[in-house]
């Protein structure tokens, strides 16, 4: 049964700084924006390490989901208009869902995604949450939870929370563009939600909209190089995700390690998605779990008695982050060793240890997918013809081919 939290007034608003005020649409939403799952986003950045790079981009998942939540209310407007049957039931459901679609997040979010737990994402994890909310707030989360899923017998629900054109991306590009200073992620998310439509069950949007959706497509890759794949942010990722394996590896040897007790049971442990189907206490620990472990413990590693955690936590902690080169092409082998030895020399460590400190890897950038769901166009003649086949703007079938791009990592030369 839902859990009665004793406020006389749940329809409150939210001053935001990208929409402006926000209302609070539901008695539900409410309880469950006040829920301890919930409360926890408010600790988890939404851009992780993005703010040594942009230092005003330190906004968290809770503000993007209170955004997310918003443009789906006028989302729900915008197609009622146009006779598009949503019952309150239903309107209720989604708003839940894109509240909840972000809960499965970890602390750094997509930098440590697949350290802190194996095989299962945050999406899968999000699943769980709504699933254990059910039991407390009942059929509204359960359906929620369909919607989410895409298991709902109106496939556009789900593809207004998750979609190549889905009120998580509307709110995420204007929200991070605003944060982090960068403009280029400022999209026209109030006339693309006008142009939506429904034809078959499914989401389309109307022609008159092509050239926003243009502007967002671009948007979407110019965010990624400059913000998201920024090659600093990419260099200080890569240094926590080796901390966090390194911690763990010690964790799990034995090294006595500081660490809260969350943190702590996720580094001892591989967590599976097994475990989190078979063991409630996961999911408990999992929610416990936030940015605020991550930094309490790199601020302590930087003292441990384990030469190569400490390196790495002293580095993040004062922001000594190491050089990154960008090439088209793969580094040589001949290269990679040539930076390895150099490390070794550099930092007097043996073997397989320089492996901590210098990485390389692939960056790829596709701000629009053809092999997933496509962005469908309502043509004036009642025709639905793909964006790429649509727009007249030839860079839209050019972004929709990925691009790639190599990177090395080591540490700086004196």
């Amino acid at each position: 049964m839902r859990p009665n939290y004793n406020r006389n007034n749940k329809k409150k608003i939210v001053n935001d700084p990208v929409y402006g005020f926000i209302s609070i649409p539901d008695d539900i939403i409410f309880d469950v924006i006040e829920h301890p799952y919930m409360q926890r986003l408010r600790r988890i950045m939404q851009l992780g390490l993005s703010h040594l790079v942009y230092p005003g981009a330190i906004h968290t998942r809770f503000h993007h989901v209170l955004g997310a939540m918003h443009l789906m209310t006028q989302a729900v407007s915008s197609l009622r208009r146009k006779d598009h049957e949503i019952t309150i039931e239903e309107e209720r459901a989604v708003y839940l869902a894109i509240l909840l679609h972000d809960i499965g997040h970890g602390p750094f979010s997509h930098a440590l995604e697949y350290d802190i737990v194996s095989g299962v994402s945050h999406e899968e994890i999000s699943g769980y949450f709504i699933e254990r909310l059910s039991r407390e707030f009942g059929n509204d989360l359960n359906r929620a939870l369909l919607i989410f899923q895409n298991k709902y017998n109106k496939p556009f629900l789900h593809q207004l929370v998750s979609s190549q054109l889905d009120m998580d991306r509307l709110d995420y590009l204007n929200r991070d563009s605003f944060y982090s200073g960068v403009s280029e992620g400022i999209i026209g998310s109030d006339r693309l939600i006008e142009m939506l439509n429904v034809r078959d069950g499914n989401l389309v949007l109307e022609e008159k909209g092509i050239y926003s959706i243009e502007k967002f497509i671009v948007a979407r890759r110019l965010m990624y190089w400059q913000v998201y794949l920024h090659k600093t942010v990419v260099a200080a990722e890569y240094m926590l995700i080796h901390a966090l394996r390194r911690a763990k590896e010690l964790a799990k040897s034995g090294h006595k390690l500081f660490a809260s007790e969350p943190l702590r049971f996720f580094l001892e442990n591989d967590i599976t998605q097994k475990d989190f189907k078979g063991n409630s206490d996961v999911l408990e620990s999992f929610a416990q779990l936030d940015d605020y472990d991550i930094l309490s413990a790199i601020k302590e590693w930087q003292r441990d008695s384990d030469k190569i955690l400490s390196i790495l936590a002293d580095c993040i902690v004062n922001r000594k982050l190491f050089k990154i080169e960008i090439s088209k092409e793969p580094f040589t082998e001949s290269r990679i060793e040539i930076e390895k030895e150099f490390a070794r020399s550099l930092l007097d460590i043996q073997g397989d240890d320089v492996n901590y400190f210098v990485y390389t890897d692939i960056l790829t950038n596709k701000a629009y997918n053809q092999d997933k769901q496509n962005i469908n166009m309502l043509m004036k003649n009642g025709e639905i013809i793909d964006l790429t086949k649509a727009s007249d703007n030839l860079n839209i079938s050019a972004l929709a081919k990925p691009v790639e791009k190599y990177f090395l990592c080591y540490p700086f030369r004196n």
